[in-house]
């Protein structure tokens, strides 16, 4: 779904807040990406595996300096985000760094409305964040999960795609 998104609004630069190790990335065709992690051990593994790629760079999360794309990325990454200023911080970074699109994949619902998976994951209906904080982007689209977990997470999952489009 994003490779074809990409393609078709003519985007020349990707910028993914928790990049992890690579194994997404390698599926993806961007013309520009830089992505971040927390983990230096993710964030080397990144380089090692893209070493002769030269569009592609990566650095730890600290070390954004504010750098921008045409579109903004955070796959799996804001339910894992329990503390209230991480959720900002990671949030304002994320809309800030993008100059036209936004792409989220995760869940969006309150904690309380399903069962609690442990002290790492925490659930938000971050779409309710986005409009209250950032109204100058629209949710362009909202791409349900096919694959809707019933309470396993071995048999689907929580998240869904969420496309933004900031309005000019």
């Amino acid at each position: 779904m994003i490779n074809p998104f990409v393609a078709e609004h003519n985007i020349q630069s990707v910028i993914e807040f928790g990049c992890g190790d690579g194994q997404q990335l390698e599926l993806f065709r961007f013309p520009q990406y830089l992505g971040f992690d927390v983990s230096a051990t993710a964030v080397g593994l990144c380089r090692q595996k893209f070493a002769g790629d030269t569009t592609k760079k990566f650095a730890l999360m600290g070390e954004y300096a504010g750098e921008t794309a045409d579109l903004s990325l955070s796959l799996d990454v804001i339910y894992h985000l329990v503390e209230d200023e991480v959720f900002e911080t990671y949030m304002k970074t994320l809309f800030s760094s993008a100059r036209k699109f936004v792409i989220i994949y995760s869940s969006n619902f309150n904690e309380g409305e399903k069962f609690h998976l442990g002290a790492h994951v925490r659930h938000r209906k971050f779409t309710d964040w986005v409009e209250t904080h950032y109204p100058d982007w629209k949710l362009l689209q909202h791409i349900p999960n096919k694959y809707r977990t019933g309470g396993s997470l071995n048999l689907g999952s929580y998240a869904d795609f969420f496309i933004y489009q900031k309005v000019v």
